[in-house]
């Protein structure tokens, strides 16, 4: 394939595939919070916390990590400040210890943070403001989790990127070049020394929190349920339960990393888990496991591009439709049937709502592994919707940029109602 191209999905794995320690929502604040501390040089005496709408939803109801099981806005930026490293980006709460939960639990009591809903900003913004005597400081984040956008110290801006800066960012690996042809030929052709370390440390970490969730009783208990009450040894049954079990464990404070996916941890087990579980389970070399998390990594991100970072669309959709590519990859399906496996995923369960990050992500996720996993029995089949059939298009990359034009622009109206009747801004109007 054309080096350009090569070089780019490798770069894409680079970029995407991180490390975060929790929900990436809160995780997001918790960097800025300590980010704001490390720019004022001292402890703050109060902070002012400003959020988009999605990132106060996607915050309410998930235990922030270390935090000794507590919940919201105010403790993730509290405790990033406290305790956080903001040189560990997401894993921020890594280095958080005993004492500084206890300190957090105390200067809440005595109103060291106020929280602000933002409106007409971008869907996910994290703003947070310091003072100590007559200093202060401020860090902003847009766009996605990490993205520091403005730094001012005293009133005085000493970085800025601007918009049109940060759409041209050389930094930023090319997504525009993303198609799923392109993406199966360079799962053939990778050199996996290019990739190991990123997905080794995928299926180590996603693996870890997956076990935890199956051990140990968080959250609504999806994965353990699934495992204890149907027939365990089944594939099916455990790709999906592994799934859902690393986000049982990840939305209730689990303390152990995951390898995200698009900026979420939720799609970075959806992605990875599934295709793990299948590779495993079919005793498939190591080598065609890593080719397929490519498949499943890239395909995730392709779609996601369309959607963008936070939206009323379930991510979780996106992730389990590229697991079920994935998977289909493994069982060495050609290139139309994997084009059928996405279109058959997406077209059964794209527009599943987003309302916020918390136990019932484990459910959604388990719903969306089974939908693929249809998907894919589907094109084994030759079976597949057809053109003109709601979202679907002649194309792949048409019916993908479709589902998502519907997520990001056509579901704004529905994230603005979920996050009314969320926030009890709004009474249901009885038909």
């Amino acid at each position: 394939m054309e080096q350009k191209v090569y070089d780019t999905y490798v770069a894409i794995l680079k970029n995407e595939l991180k490390v975060a320690l929790g929900c990436t929502e809160p995780i997001a604040i918790a960097y800025v919070g300590a980010k704001v501390r490390e720019v004022l040089g001292k402890m703050p005496e109060h902070i002012d916390v400003y959020c988009s709408g999605n990132i106060v939803k996607n915050v309410k109801a998930v235990v922030v990590p270390n935090s000794d099981g507590q919940r919201g806005i105010d403790v993730a930026a509290a405790l990033g400040v406290i305790g956080g490293d903001a040189s560990l980006e997401l894993a921020v709460l890594e280095s958080v210890k005993p004492e500084d939960i206890q300190l957090c639990k105390k200067l809440l009591q005595e109103k060291f943070v106020d929280t602000h809903l933002v409106e007409d900003v971008a869907n996910l913004y994290v703003s947070i403001k310091a003072t100590a005597g007559d200093e202060s400081a401020e860090v902003e984040v847009k766009e996605y989790h990490s993205n520091i956008t403005k730094i001012v110290k005293n009133g005085e801006a000493i970085f800025t990127k601007e918009e049109e800066h940060q759409q041209t960012d050389s930094s930023e690996p090319d997504k525009t070049l993303l198609k799923v042809k392109d993406i199966l030929e360079f799962a053939d052709t990778v050199k996996i020394d290019d990739v190991k370390e990123l997905l080794d440390r995928q299926i180590q970490y996603n693996t870890a929190i997956a076990q935890e969730g199956l051990e140990h009783p968080y959250g609504a208990e999806i994965g353990r349920t699934l495992m204890e009450d149907f027939d365990h040894s089944n594939v099916k049954l455990q790709a999906k339960a592994f799934a859902a079990a690393g986000s049982d464990a990840r939305m209730s404070g689990c303390p152990l990393p995951v390898v995200i996916n698009s900026g979420s941890g939720n799609q970075g087990i959806t992605a990875s888990l599934p295709v793990i579980v299948y590779g495993r389970y079919y005793h498939l070399p190591q080598e065609k496991i890593y080719r397929a998390l490519c498949v499943s990594n890239l395909i995730s991100i392709h779609q996601k591009r369309f959607i963008g970072s936070l939206s009323a669309y379930c991510g979780a959709t996106s992730a389990g439709c590229g697991s079920g590519a994935g998977i289909a990859y493994m069982m060495g399906m050609s290139y139309e049937e994997i084009c059928d496996v996405i279109t058959n995923s997406i077209a059964t369960i794209g527009g599943m709502v987003c309302d916020g990050a918390k136990s019932s992500c484990a459910a959604k996720i388990a719903a969306s592994v089974e939908a693929a996993l249809v998907a894919v029995h589907m094109a084994k089949k030759h079976r597949a919707f057809k053109n003109g059939e709601g979202l679907v298009k002649g194309d792949i990359e048409e019916t993908i940029a479709a589902i998502g034009d519907m997520g990001r622009v056509g579901m704004k109206s529905t994230d603005v109602e979920i996050l009314n009747l969320m926030l009890d801004k709004k009474k249901v109007q009885q038909p």
